[in-house]
């Protein structure tokens, strides 16, 4: 892999540990974000300021709204299950016909709760756009897995209103 810059910054990420090595190199070939415009409903990826993908999205209830702010994906899930916050009832279906589809994208822990961006098997309330969940993103389960791939733990994630 070829890099721009001077020997002296190659060097120096020479002497880091070979993952943040990795981890600086990565981010310095590329900057990417998540946006999520709350009023319009869309969510983005930008990567070095162009937009790469721009979908539809449902957003949380006005009694349990989507946050705002800057935050960072905390995790990725393949085939996550779901938990209800008010009982604690595990849903028992996993994959695209689950509750959360089969792609998660985490980015704020609350508690024992977090708010991602997830799939769905309810494609409806994301073709109107509707403010329905209870805080998550939820995206069609073909455009979360295109979200899913291009971001990585760390990526920020923008959400305005």
């Amino acid at each position: 892999m070829a890099m721009a810059g001077s020997a002296p910054a190659l060097a120096s990420l020479q002497l880091q540990s070979p993952l943040l090595a990795s981890a600086r190199v990565r981010s310095l070939e590329t900057q990417t974000s998540i946006h999520l415009d709350l009023r319009q409903r869309r969510i983005s990826v930008i990567r070095d300021g162009q937009s790469i993908g721009r979908w539809p999205v449902a957003i949380g209830d006005p009694k349990t709204p989507t946050p705002t702010g800057v935050f960072r994906v905390e995790t990725k899930l393949v085939n996550p299950q779901y938990e209800s916050t008010k009982s604690g009832t595990v849903h028992p279906v996993t994959g695209p016909a689950s509750p959360l589809g089969h792609r998660w994208i985490g980015f704020l822990q609350q508690g024992p709760n977090q708010f991602g961006i997830h799939g769905t098997p309810w494609p409806h309330w994301v073709k109107i756009r509707a403010a329905v969940s209870n805080g998550c993103v939820r995206m069609l389960n073909d455009h979360v897995q295109k979200l899913y791939e291009l971001v990585e733990v760390g990526t920020p994630v923008m959400i305005t209103q």
